[in-house]
């Protein structure tokens, strides 16, 4: 595999990309019989928003030696991805995955099928070339893990080498219980990594899934006693709330959601809302200002189709602050 760049990715992320089915039209899967083809999966639709703001932005994976392995591929490096910890391999299937048509702004119905794919197969080896001195921020998900033991051991490795080297560590649960053995085991996986992470960005349900708490303040404080410097919770239309001590003393607020005249698809909102906070906590903004702009960039990607299709470029981006002043 060939990538343009010289010099290693800055900012890393890893996991599974799937090639995704949409429905043409709404209704049962069952019924329908055209589709379009995209691409899906959580951790490279960071690493899209990311690219597209001008970092330089590596994703760490297997994809099968298949047509849709050779699609993902393409599609992440016409991003501006480094592609340069992408493993082909040629004995597992890239995973796939059909979605409906939502109506309403419904949650859209997903079917996977992904057992045994790939990126199930990442080890703790496939990170034996990262540059790990390169690397100024490492994003993680809570689906890697997931998807087998030793994607969890690679999920581990990634973020203690991470922190070692002084990056920056995000991490988003992205809860697919349906992933996991049992509820158990997926809370203390999962709280067992956010502990190693800087940001942790749950969505409220999440949180209280996870830490038994009920309030944002002290689902906040769960993770921050295990050593996050922020949390930032997604409050989904009501917007965020941050609670953590990255501006020097800890503080804590809500920052109200932007409008959105229409929801087309709510699949990547989230995906969207880390974007925004990452992008702008490297950016050197305030808190507030990585609250508001996940806000923003989350409204963007439930405005389309598609999971990433909405993520702005640095123009963009800024023709929207402009819009929605930043506090």
């Amino acid at each position: 595999m060939h990538h343009s760049f010289s010099s290693p990715p800055e900012i890393l992320t890893f996991g599974e990309a799937m090639a995704m089915f949409v429905a043409d039209t709404p209704g049962d899967l069952s019924s329908i019989e055209r589709f379009h083809r995209r691409l899906a999966g959580a951790d490279n639709n960071v690493a899209i928003g990311l690219s597209r703001l001008g970092f330089h932005v590596g994703w760490l994976s297997r994809v099968g030696t298949d047509s849709f392995g050779g699609f993902i591929q393409a599609a992440l490096t016409a991003e501006g991805i480094d592609d340069r910890y992408i493993r082909a391999d040629a004995q597992h299937p890239t995973g796939l995955l059909f979605k409906e048509r939502a109506q309403n702004g419904d949650d859209p119905r997903v079917e996977y099928f992904r057992r045994g794919s790939a990126a199930s197969h990442l080890t703790i080896d496939d990170a034996r070339n990262v540059d790990f001195q390169a690397l100024n921020h490492l994003h993680a998900t809570g689906i890697t893990p997931a998807l087998s033991e030793s994607a969890c051991q690679l999920s581990h490795h990634l973020m203690e080498e991470s922190r070692a080297h002084g990056a920056s560590i995000s991490f988003d649960p992205n809860l697919r219980p349906s992933l996991w053995p049992s509820e158990n085991v997926m809370r203390s996986t999962l709280n067992e990594l956010a502990g190693r992470a800087d940001w942790v960005l749950p969505g409220l349900s999440e949180g209280q899934l996870l830490t038994g708490q009920k309030t944002p303040y002290d689902i906040a404080g769960y993770y921050l006693d295990q050593g996050a410097s922020a949390v930032i919770i997604k409050l989904g239309p009501e917007g965020s709330y941050y609670r953590g001590n990255l501006d020097g003393q800890e503080e804590s607020f809500t920052v109200a959601g932007c409008h959105v005249a229409e929801v087309v698809d709510t699949v990547g909102a989230g995906d969207g809302f880390a974007v925004g906070v990452i992008s702008a906590l490297l950016d050197g903004r305030t808190a507030h200002q990585a609250a508001q702009r996940g806000n923003l960039i989350g409204a963007q990607a439930i405005q389309v189709v598609g999971d990433m299709e909405g993520l702005p470029n640095r123009e963009q981006l800024l023709a929207l602050e402009v819009d929605q002043p930043i506090g």
